[in-house]
């Protein structure tokens, strides 16, 4: 008795001594309000519903409890920012804006404070290059990335030809919408295709003068760069003027069954960049449905789930999950810090078998990250709308962008931000 009085006493005494784990805090800066809710609540969703099965099914990572903080933003940079200086202090491991123009401003804040930030097919595409900007992701692909994609897809249909082709761009008039024109300038003078600006203001509802310029130009394609409401009222306005819907491609944000049902039948055959697969058929959903939607913890209201942009939140949660599960690997701690988990998001390796053992098989691209490439594999799929079924197909396998095009534009953009802010590239091996 005595013997088992003292070990158990002896056990109280490590258990004390060890530090208790805290939380593992991932902030969503989510906006579920305002003209870009329509696309914001799914990715919002998503990513609850995900991290919510993980500590449901798992206790979280590694033993570990998932906090999520979630802060609406409205899809405004200043109350994002505000967001961000809101959360940073409850041990924040990673930051997810879902903005580029949030994004653009939490660059020299988070470095300063040593936060990693993953802006996920988003934000600034120089931040690929990791020796520059040492806290910020962009894997697995990035606008400039997804231009290149767009315009091989075009030469694809061409049989490798359009000098003298047009090729209008409707945009978002923000960052966002911006990203793309240096590449697709770039583009224009290696292919030989004309090139034609039609920036759209916030938020997206008029757009009648756009669509009359591209009805009287008469482009061969039009490309998308568009968001929230933005979209549907373009696909709406291509519909009107009954231009052919399988020549207009939008990039992987303007590809979602909220920006093509509105239209119903005029939306045939519209397409979009694909990050990932469209569709839910994989095993992961069902512990999705036995922890979080049967068991009544669904983060919305239940009718996103299994869209395109509610799997892209879980694939957000999932790449910000596993990074965290790199940096308790490679540290053996399970309290991370956000330097260690910045050092798993630089070692991520993402194989076909990862995803698999993730319960999503070849959902979305194998890519590594690495101490130069923050950027991932920079590839991407084509989905078209089928408006008959109401669903997506893809109609193409994975797609490569330009580099010979897109690393010097990264160079070029990378180390004149860093000759502005005084940074030294890191050697990476």
């Amino acid at each position: 008795m005595k013997l088992t009085k003292l070990v158990a006493a002896a056990a109280l005494a490590i258990a004390a001594a060890s530090p208790a784990l805290a939380d593992l805090v991932l902030p969503s800066l989510s906006y579920r309000t305002g003209p870009y809710a329509v696309n914001g609540i799914p990715v919002a969703d998503g990513f609850a519903d995900y991290l919510t099965m993980l500590n449901a099914r798992d206790g979280g990572i590694g033993g570990v409890p998932i906090k999520m903080i979630e802060c609406e933003t409205g899809y405004n940079t200043e109350k994002g920012v505000e967001c961000y200086e809101a959360t940073k202090g409850e041990g924040a491991l990673i930051y997810s804006p879902l903005s580029t123009g949030i994004t653009y401003q939490l660059i020299p804040k988070a470095t300063a404070d040593g936060i990693p930030v993953h802006s996920m097919g988003y934000g600034r595409t120089s931040a690929a290059n990791g020796k520059v900007f040492e806290w910020i992701f962009n894997y697995p692909a990035t606008y400039w990335d997804g231009a290149s994609i767009a315009i091989n897809h075009i030469l694809a249909l061409e049989n490798n030809d359009i000098k003298g082709k047009k090729i209008a761009l409707v945009y978002h008039n923000s960052g966002y919408g911006k990203e793309p024109i240096r590449t697709l300038e770039e583009l224009a003078k290696k292919h030989g295709f004309e090139l034609s600006l039609l920036p759209v203001d916030h938020p997206g509802q008029e757009q009648k003068s756009q669509w009359l310029s591209i009805r009287q130009q008469k482009p061969d394609y039009v490309l998308m760069w568009g968001w929230g409401v933005m979209n549907p009222v373009a696909i709406q306005e291509a519909a009107n003027i009954r231009f052919p819907m399988d020549h207009f491609i939008g990039i992987w944000w303007s590809g979602s069954e909220n920006d093509v049902l509105p239209a119903g039948a005029g939306s045939n055959g519209y397409k979009a960049l694909a990050l990932a697969n469209p569709g839910d058929g994989y095993p992961i959903m069902a512990d999705m449905k036995k922890y979080v939607y049967d068991a009544g913890k669904s983060a919305g209201a239940g009718d996103q789930v299994g869209t395109v942009l509610y799997m892209r939140g879980m694939y957000q949660a999932l790449l910000s999950t596993e990074a965290i599960r790199k940096a308790q690997e490679m540290s053996g701690e399970m309290n991370v810090t956000p330097a260690m988990v910045r050092d798993g998001m630089e070692a991520l390796n993402i194989t076909e078998e990862l995803m698999a053992a993730r319960g999503m098989p070849g959902f979305g691209p194998a890519f590594q990250v690495s101490c130069a490439n923050h950027g991932g594999s920079g590839i991407a799929k084509i989905q078209q709308w089928d408006a008959t079924t109401k669903k997506w197909s893809l109609v193409t396998d994975w797609i490569s962008a330009d580099r010979s095009i897109i690393d010097p534009l990264i160079a070029e953009d990378s180390e004149a931000f860093a000759k502005e802010n005084n940074i030294t590239e890191r050697a990476c091996n």
